[in-house]
């Protein structure tokens, strides 16, 4: 991995691999293979880069956010799935680095069931971008570039 102020990492949590299948009335149709080559295309021309990983393990996206701190990441945009409501060692490792996190979400969890309405995730991030689809994740890259975070 190369260090570069320039590098975005763009984490995902458990079940978005089935995204374009799983409840495609509430997450949309595009697969996270989708999602990637969006942020890819977008980024070349906002002059960044994108490390975009997935994983059903909440202590992997701790690694991760700690390793975007180690490689000198210029921020991470995090989509922690179920985890957003509830892992307080998100919560803990987003306060542990200086790298800026932007919350992502494809849907609005305000809008859905109660317990989406906590977000351990969005207490430490810097910003929170949520119910716009997969074009959410543009949306924090652009706050990225635009110097936002």
């Amino acid at each position: 991995m190369t260090t570069s102020s320039n590098l975005v990492y763009v984490l995902n949590g458990p079940n978005l691999n089935l995204l374009g299948m799983r409840e495609p009335e509430i997450y949309g149709s595009d697969t996270l293979d989708d999602i990637a080559g969006m942020l890819e295309d977008r980024a070349r021309e906002l002059g960044l880069e994108i490390d975009m990983r997935q994983t059903n393990h909440e202590g992997m996206l701790v690694d991760w956010l700690h390793e975007a701190q180690a490689e000198g990441a210029r921020a991470v945009l995090l989509n922690a799935a179920a985890y957003t409501h509830t892992s307080v060692a998100l919560l803990d490792a987003i306060r542990a680095i200086t790298t800026p996190v932007i919350e992502v979400h494809l849907s609005d969890p305000k809008t859905r069931e109660e317990f989406r309405h906590l977000s351990y995730v969005g207490m430490g991030a810097a910003k929170t971008v949520e119910g716009h689809g997969a074009k959410s994740y543009l949306i924090a890259l652009e706050a990225v570039a635009n110097g936002e975070i």
